[in-house]
């Protein structure tokens, strides 16, 4: 099994970053994603010196994916010559519904074999090292509100456009986790009552069903379907991995009729459930981030223009919605500023 797991560590930048740091002001992020882990070395301003990914874990037990995550962690400490003594803690980002307090993964449409799983309490076991979870929205929500896109705001919403969807907010300056740690699965609000595509949760016409990259296989397969569909791409030779934001994105690069009605359609999809979330908790700024906001300024505009359209006359200040500024590394980043966060 393990040999599926390929390693990416950036030497090079880990030494030279680390000559000039207190080591004692490092922590550990982990970003347990639906297509990738990512582990990192961070230090308290937010810079990564070190990192390594794992790839191929969805075909991993989740006891597989701690032992995995595990040897990682131990390896970047051993290539950076630090011992597990000079960091701080452990910081894991999740995809799913996490139940912060009691560091147990509640469910994971991403991850199957993570469900009710104890995870902050197997990787302490497995690492010798304090480990603290959160649903990987809340990370990323956290890192750009400390050190990206949020900063300087006092309520803030970050939404992660993936795989999946989800979100995080702070409010008030302090993460906001609900009563058991399922705020801000926005993702799982149903915008669509009569859809028939179904999201990885079990319902029908959720807001990942509808605008997340696991759904496009569903999304291309029903419009398909429809007379008169117009496409230069040839799905049928396509299996459902190959169906995922990088061809639609570069499907609608391109011009392709129907790679551009599903990016527009998402894009306002997206914008009802952006407005849905203002509604809900008011926030002074909207941070977006995620894969598929790689699709482009016009994805980005259609979102904005369908949710200042659907707010209307509710918007009583200018709230702004931003691209992320940490892009890839927020949420692994966020993981490891969750040591730091004010118990």
């Amino acid at each position: 099994m393990l040999a599926l797991i390929s390693l990416e560590v950036h030497r090079q930048n880990c030494l030279i970053s680390l000559r000039r740091l207190d080591i004692k002001s490092l922590l550990c992020g982990v970003d347990l994603g639906g297509t990738k882990v990512v582990c990192a070395l961070v230090t308290r301003k937010g810079e990564i010196v070190a990192r390594n990914e794992i790839r191929g874990h969805k075909a991993l037990t989740a006891d597989q994916t701690v032992h995995a995550v595990s040897s990682h962690i131990e390896q970047l400490l051993s290539e950076a010559n630090i011992s597990k003594e000079e960091i701080q803690g452990i910081g894991v980002g999740a995809c799913g519904h996490v139940n912060h307090d009691t560091g147990i993964v509640i469910t994971n449409s991403q991850l199957r074999d993570f469900r009710s799983y104890p995870l902050a309490q197997k990787l302490s076991e497995a690492v010798g090292l304090d480990v603290v979870i959160d649903n990987d929205a809340n990370a990323q929500a956290y890192a750009e509100y400390l050190f990206g896109s949020a900063q300087g705001f006092f309520t803030a919403a970050f939404v992660t456009v993936s795989t999946g969807i989800g979100a995080g907010y702070v409010i008030n300056g302090r993460l906001f986790r609900g009563s058991s740690g399922i705020a801000g699965e926005v993702g799982h609000t149903i915008i669509n009552p009569h859809s028939t595509i179904r999201c990885g949760c079990g319902n029908y016409g959720c807001l990942f069903a509808h605008a997340a990259g696991q759904s496009l296989p569903q999304v291309v397969g029903q419009k398909l379907l429809q007379p008169g569909v117009e496409t230069h791409i040839e799905f049928s030779k396509l299996d459902d991995l190959e169906i995922n934001g990088e061809l639609i994105g570069k499907g609608f690069e391109e011009g392709d009729p129907l790679c551009t009605e599903i990016v527009m359609e998402y894009a306002d999809y997206l914008g009802i459930g952006l407005q849905n979330l203002f509604q809900m908790i008011d926030p002074d700024v909207i941070v977006i981030g995620g894969g598929l906001t790689n699709w482009g300024e016009r994805y980005l505009d259609r979102i904005r223009t369908r949710f200042y359209r659907t707010a209307g006359r509710m918007l009583s200040h200018p709230l702004e919605i931003r691209l992320a500024k940490l892009l890839a590394n927020a949420a692994v980043i966020g993981a490891a500023a969750l040591v730091m966060e004010p118990k």
